[in-house]
């Protein structure tokens, strides 16, 4: 069990930049493999990132490459997403995914974002 909480969340101005954050805990941060998922409503949740456990590996979404990047501090059982120059379109709830040995998969509540054009 890993209890995860994200942050970060907000307003800004296209071409502009946030910092989500995850914290995790409950359970070794380092035994999960992360990643960020996106939803709108009325549509189906979308991969966004993704980062191994030990980090460095990292996979992301064709929508968000070159712009987004994902990062993770295991000594601080926290979790990154680093978004620059944000669309209109990357407007969505952001959800912190954590995924254990055995495949099973824990969810933050989510945090907004918002790019007004």
């Amino acid at each position: 069990q890993v209890q995860l909480v994200e942050s970060g969340g907000g307003l800004v101005q296209a071409g502009g930049s946030l910092r989500l954050s995850c914290a995790a805990s409950g359970r070794a941060f380092s035994g999960y493999a992360m990643g960020w998922f996106r939803q709108v409503p009325g549509k189906e949740r979308e991969f966004v990132a993704h980062i191994r456990r030990s980090g460095g590996s990292t996979y992301y979404a064709d929508s968000v490459k070159g712009r987004f990047t994902i990062s993770r501090d295991n000594a601080k059982n926290t979790l990154y997403l680093q978004m620059n120059s944000l669309k209109p379109e990357d407007t969505a709830v952001y959800y912190c995914n954590a995924r254990f040995y055995s495949g099973i998969d824990s969810w933050g509540k989510g945090t907004l974002v918002t790019v007004s054009s």
